[in-house]
């Protein structure tokens, strides 16, 4: 019962602990390979080069301030495809919650199951002891460089941020 309290406690206030290792602008973006919400494998690799890539972590599936953060992406995608960007966002939640939370909200972007935490922990958003990732969002340039890094995000203003950000950047 104390885990569960910790973890909401921690889902609600977004204080879940980001590790010293925290990727920044400039370095190369960790590559990886995860399943995601729409039966495929993502791999990193595959992305780089297409656009800009949008690799936002989150909590939890379906909680408060996820919700917002992903409906707010939802509400405006068609801005981010605009400006010539893909989204995945990743927790670590199974891509059945995935599945579930993409149908409940309408989400047209792609989750990507980090159920090891190997994503969360290459870019230093969680580490072995973490319940959920941090609320950090990365964007990744054509040349698998990591361009911007947001790691105070408000669900409320994320997707006006991201867009943003994207804009300065040029496709």
């Amino acid at each position: 019962m104390k885990t569960l309290v910790t973890v909401l406690t921690m889902l609600l206030t977004g204080s879940v602990v980001m590790s010293a290792d925290l990727r920044k602008v400039g370095d190369r973006a960790p590559d990886f390979s995860a399943a995601a919400s729409d039966g495929t494998t993502v791999k990193l690799k595959d992305v780089v080069g297409k656009g800009n890539i949008v690799l936002y972590f989150y909590p939890k599936d379906d909680t408060p301030g996820c919700t917002k953060e992903a409906c707010g992406i939802r509400d405006t995608f068609d801005e981010f495809k605009g400006l010539n960007a893909t989204v995945f966002g990743v927790s670590f939640d199974s891509v059945e919650s995935h599945k579930k939370f993409i149908e409940k909200y309408k989400l047209p972007f792609v989750l990507l199951a980090d159920t090891d935490k190997k994503i969360a922990k290459a870019y230093g958003v969680a580490d072995d002891s973490s319940p959920a990732a941090a609320r950090v969002t990365f964007i990744i340039n054509k040349e698998g460089k990591i361009a911007f890094v947001h790691a105070k995000v408000n669900p409320a203003t994320h997707a006006a941020e991201i867009k943003a950000a994207l804009a300065g950047l040029g496709d």
